[in-house]
């Protein structure tokens, strides 16, 4: 369950690693786990991922929470509002595959966005909720 979770983020990264829109707003293909230090604005990160066993006597299936951060300060709100929508176009409309499992289904959970005085950035989160199960 946990090979699922990470075939999952590289199938999610990969999805928005192809968006030419959403990698010439970053300025390149700005996507991290962990961003390194002193990275340049905007960019995106993975966060938290929380994944739950939803497998039967029958059948295996796994449930996957996880949250997409955008990070901007160049043009405010609007730059963070734009590259998210940039996301959540990539995400819902383009067919990606996870490697040895099958997307059953994959939603946007919720989104938020937030000024971050300590960064002086506009932190933007979106939150996913994936259903997979093995091939």
């Amino acid at each position: 369950m946990l090979a699922a979770a990470f075939e999952l983020q590289k199938a999610v990264f990969g999805t928005l690693a192809a968006d030419t829109g959403l990698t010439g707003a970053l300025g390149g293909e700005k996507l991290y786990d962990l961003a390194p230090a002193r990275t340049a604005y905007p960019y995106v990160t993975f966060g938290p991922t929380s994944t739950h066993d939803w497998s039967t006597d029958t059948e295996q299936g796994s449930e996957h929470f996880f949250t997409i951060n955008v990070w901007a300060n160049g043009k405010g709100r609007r730059e963070a509002l734009q590259l998210m929508d940039r996301i959540d176009q990539a995400l819902m409309t383009s067919p990606f595959s996870v490697a040895g499992h099958h997307l059953v289904n994959l939603r946007r959970e919720g989104s938020e966005i937030h000024f971050d005085e300590d960064l002086i950035a506009y932190h933007g989160l979106m939150r996913f909720r994936a259903v997979i199960e093995p091939v």
